[in-house]
């Protein structure tokens, strides 16, 4: 969604900017992530980012889409084959629009694996 002022504050400031089928998938993935406990909801670049151990996953809500990001997604395509992205880094995104679906019970597998992948092999944003 474009967002006019300055960015939220908060999670909370964060959902409330979101409006329409936007703020349906951010709210039914938020209930998931926060449901699973074992991240911190943050803030960070402009959307919700969740920690554990280094930033684990995300959703972004845009105008057309809302993105839910993993990164470490590459290792996450057996669970989601829908994760698309490229490049040197693992970072993929769920690209979803007013007619994706959306399982409730993939996205819970996504966020555990990643939470589980973050705490054994470490923060995937430090170098080795």
């Amino acid at each position: 969604m474009k967002r006019s002022g300055p960015l939220p504050a908060s999670p909370d400031e964060y959902v409330q900017s979101t409006t329409g089928w936007q703020r349906c998938r951010v709210d039914l993935l938020r209930s998931i992530a926060t449901k699973v406990g074992d991240a911190e909801e943050t803030i960070k670049w402009g959307h919700l980012v969740y920690r554990a151990n280094g930033p684990a996953f995300m959703i972004r809500a845009e105008e057309h889409r809302v993105l839910f990001g993993f990164w470490r997604g590459k290792r996450l395509l057996d669970i989601e084959p829908r994760l698309a992205g490229n490049g040197k880094y693992e970072l993929r995104t769920l690209d979803l629009r007013e007619d994706t679906a959306v399982d409730a019970a993939v996205a819970e597998r996504l966020i555990r694996e990643a939470i589980r992948l973050n705490r054994m092999i470490g923060n995937p944003t430090e170098r080795k």
